[in-house]
């Protein structure tokens, strides 16, 4: 009689070479004996990484809010008709990422008649499945327009905010569930070069941050007058309903157009429990998720207290210690967690002031730190826990970036404004991989990485590259 040890049916694809295990009669295994072996058998198999997995990107950086993704079997190069498995007309320009869950990819846009739609597409083929008109209204500032947030999934919903204001959620068949006017509720948003944040959505819960011009300092929509009324706030709301969980006014000691931000918030695990990380009006800030109470908050950001320096580039968590990239000139900063209060003195870990991401998001990848400066073209890689550079290069590309880098399948993911796209080595070393035009300018929405494809989204077009279309 033999003794046989199976492996669970729901183990995924890259876990199929794994075989029942068969012991002749002549060892005999005790039913503890036999459990222990099992146990053993089935720690390895979870050590071993679900790499064949197909991942979704519900969120503008992704599923790990780092803009990587374990996704592989990526293409080095394509133009618009080798390894483009579709294409997809857009009705209007927008700097919003697309999101992905499965087979339905969303994607914000204007249209010529000034409404604001959220659209779903096939992944497979790129049909629109359907369209909604969430608001309506439209101001370019430079390349921006009301359209820039980039919507969020959890699979079961999409959520998307506008510059408007307009806030709504969506099942996947395209039936409204909820909208609101935040606008109407707590004042349009007063920021020089329009709102750009998008949505976070973390453990069940839908995270809205809007850091703007107030306390009497007159923006773009706040006259003389209002300007006192409009605060900067986290917004917590329930994702199932709409209605507010908590809303917190963040404070700021920042004048005129540094009190403004287009980062987006991002979770922490940090000692107490989970924590939203907000960067922006020269502070980063630790909340808590179930008050919005801020626990720590941590300056350096904008040393000279000028007042233009508005934040872009949201922070991202890498060896427990969140990223944060000031504007302009001043550093790149690593903050500890824990705390309470200002701990500007106590949570630098480390600084890097020779150069910073003015507009760029950083990215983190298998253990590195990548900073763009996308107005120089330069890429730095770090060691995320010491700051120390591994190296600094150019790009290559005589273009400004504004689209984010992505990572994936060892593989980092560029694209500038102009369309080019750079790929790069995520490796040891600085590498080119390929440098190749795409067109259709402008191009600020970052690459997104889902179910084998790449999602890239230019003036004029959604396309879809996969490796063996």
């Amino acid at each position: 009689m033999e003794s046989k040890i199976f492996l669970p049916r729901n183990f995924p694809a890259c876990c199929s070479y794994f075989p029942v295990f068969h012991f002749p009669a002549s060892v005999m295994l005790g039913a503890r004996s036999l459990m222990k072996l099992r146990l053993i058998f089935l720690a390895i198999a979870l050590a071993i990484p679900f790499c064949s997995a197909a991942e979704n990107w519900p969120q503008w950086r992704g599923p790990f809010f780092n803009g990587s993704t374990t996704e592989q079997g990526l293409p080095i190069q394509w133009s618009k008709t080798n390894n483009v498995a579709w294409v997809a007309p857009l009705p209007g320009y927008s700097a919003a990422t697309p999101v992905v869950w499965e087979d339905s990819v969303f994607v914000s846009s204007p249209d010529a008649q000034k409404n604001l739609l959220l659209i779903c597409l096939d992944r497979r083929n790129g049909h629109v499945r359907w369209q909604q008109t969430v608001g309506a209204g439209d101001r370019e500032k430079g390349r921006n327009n009301f359209a820039s947030p980039s919507p969020v999934t959890d699979g079961k919903h999409v959520f998307i905010l506008f510059a408007t204001g307009d806030l709504a959620a969506y099942d996947f068949s395209g039936k409204k569930i909820w909208a609101r006017d935040l606008a109407k509720e707590y004042h349009p948003f007063s920021i020089q070069w329009i709102y750009g944040s998008s949505p976070m959505l973390y453990k069940g819960k839908l995270y809205v941050q809007v850091l703007q011009r107030g306390g009497g300092q007159a923006g773009y929509f706040a006259p003389q007058g209002e300007a006192a009324q409009r605060e900067s706030f986290l917004l917590c709301v329930d994702p199932e309903t709409g209605k507010d969980l908590w809303r917190h006014i963040r404070a700021t000691d920042a004048i005129r157009e540094s009190q403004e931000a287009y980062t987006t918030p991002i979770p922490l695990e940090g000692k107490d429990g989970t924590e939203v990380i907000v960067v922006g009006g020269d502070y980063v800030t630790a909340h808590r998720t179930d008050t919005g109470a801020e626990l720590w908050r941590c300056g350096g950001l904008n040393v000279g207290h000028e007042s233009s320096w508005r934040i872009v580039p949201t922070p991202v968590v890498a060896d427990g210690l969140v990223i944060a990239c000031a504007p302009k000139r001043d550093p790149v900063l690593a903050i500890k967690d824990g705390g309470r209060g200002l701990v500007t003195e106590s949570n630098i870990v480390w600084k890097l002031e020779e150069y910073t991401a003015d507009c760029v998001t950083p990215l983190v990848y298998q253990n590195r730190l990548f900073v763009l400066d996308g107005d120089h073209q330069m890429m730095t890689c770090l060691e995320p826990g010491t700051g120390r550079t591994k190296w600094r290069e150019s790009l290559g590309v005589r273009d400004i970036f504004r689209a984010s880098p992505t990572g994936a399948d060892g593989k980092i993911y560029c694209v500038s404004e102009s369309g080019t796209v750079v790929v790069l080595s995520a490796g040891e070393d600085f590498r080119i991989l390929a440098s190749f035009p795409m067109g259709e300018s402008p191009v600020r929405s970052s690459i997104a990485v889902a179910q084998g494809n790449l999602f890239i989204r230019t003036a004029e077009n959604l396309y879809a590259v996969r490796g063996n279309p």
